[in-house]
């Protein structure tokens, strides 16, 4: 379900622009800095999926849920806040100008000049390119590249005896593919050569240790995603939106390293046999019609509401009632299982046998 919305929302975002800068909505170098670890992370969280108990899987997701929608919606209350601020300043603004403009004619007509409505509009239209133009080939050829040499070694392990050392070969072969791209692209941050360019005026001298840090977040952001069955980008999200990225962006680029790491979840569960397909099938079609009706009704809203807080506050519901729900369905399963007495402690991955 989660695949199938991210990916209708990342083609639905593949031709829109940046809110307010000539940029794709999408931040390829911010996706490039944290994708790779992401999908180490969600390689680790599957694996962890396996060893840790329903009972402690039920309460980190209890737990994690819990937090980033709080956070979520503290970020929202500070985002609306600013932006009323700046709708205020702008009306003052606003006023100021309208005032100039009613004194500059009527000079302009005592002078006996006509005023230029040409020179009066300032607001031009904005330059519309495609979806071709718009997509940063060469980083979204990088991710993708890691997504598929990711996916091939994972495909590999599953044709090896679990714990035997072309297995182990196979999982540690991940770490360089996911460490070396991320790393390029923090060289590249923290040389100056490159930008987070979506966060406009605000540039960031970056340091080794911030550097670290959000890899680091990648990473966990995966691991909890393949310890739950989710893509990461419930964490990101709110991650991005504390780097000071605007919340059109953090969503979009969120979706977008959401749908590598879903999908790449979805591959492994499928490999594990963890998942029913006419389910799945079932849920990829309602999810896709409803990330694309969702994405089209929430643009309208911000332009029509001017207030692009209402993406945070969103985000926060969403994963609330995710958190919820999935908390309750795993409660649920919880009692049951006790009821019937059966066993719940750690599993033995070198023990584990996929389903048939």
């Amino acid at each position: 379900m989660i695949t199938g919305g991210a990916g209708a929302t990342v083609l639905y975002n593949l031709k829109k622009r940046h809110p307010t800068l000539d940029l794709p909505v999408i931040d390829y170098d911010l996706a490039l800095l944290f994708q790779p670890m992401l999908m180490l992370g969600i390689s680790l969280g599957v694996a962890f999926n396996v060893i840790f108990p329903d009972w402690m899987i039920t309460s980190l997701l209890i737990i994690f849920f819990t937090g980033i929608s709080i956070n979520a919606f503290l970020k929202g209350v500070s985002t609306w806040k600013k932006e009323s601020l700046t709708k205020k300043e702008a009306k003052e603004n606003s006023q100021l100008n309208d005032t100039r403009r009613i004194e500059d004619a009527t000079l302009d007509l005592q002078a006996g000049e006509s005023v230029n409505e040409n020179q009066t509009n300032i607001n031009l239209p904005r330059k519309k390119v495609s979806i071709i133009e718009n997509v940063y080939w060469k980083e979204f050829g990088l991710l993708f590249s890691v997504w598929i040499m990711i996916l091939a070694l994972q495909i590999g392990k599953n044709y090896t005896t679990t714990c035997s050392v072309a297995y182990w070969i196979l999982n540690l072969l991940q770490i360089p593919v996911a460490v070396g791209v991320s790393s390029y692209e923090a060289v590249l941050l923290y040389k100056g050569k490159r930008v987070i360019a979506s966060k406009g005026d605000q540039q960031t001298n970056w340091s080794v240790k911030q550097l670290i840090v959000y890899c680091s977040c990648g990473i966990i952001a995966g691991i909890v995603g393949g310890l739950l069955g989710l893509g990461g980008g419930f964490i990101l999200g709110p991650l991005f939106i504390g780097l000071g990225i605007p919340p059109q962006v953090s969503s979009a680029t969120s979706t977008f390293a959401m749908t590598f790491s879903a999908s790449m979840s979805v591959v492994e569960y499928y490999l594990l046999k963890r998942f029913p397909i006419p389910y799945a099938l079932y849920f990829v079609a309602v999810a896709t019609i409803a990330a694309l009706v969702g994405q089209h009704l929430v643009r309208k809203l911000i332009a029509l509401l001017g207030r692009a807080s209402i993406i945070i506050f969103i985000l926060a519901l969403t994963v609330f009632v995710s958190g919820i729900s999935l908390g309750g369905t795993g409660i649920a399963s919880l009692i049951k299982r006790i009821e019937n007495k059966e066993y719940m402690g750690f599993g033995n991955l070198c023990a584990y046998r996929v389903r048939n």
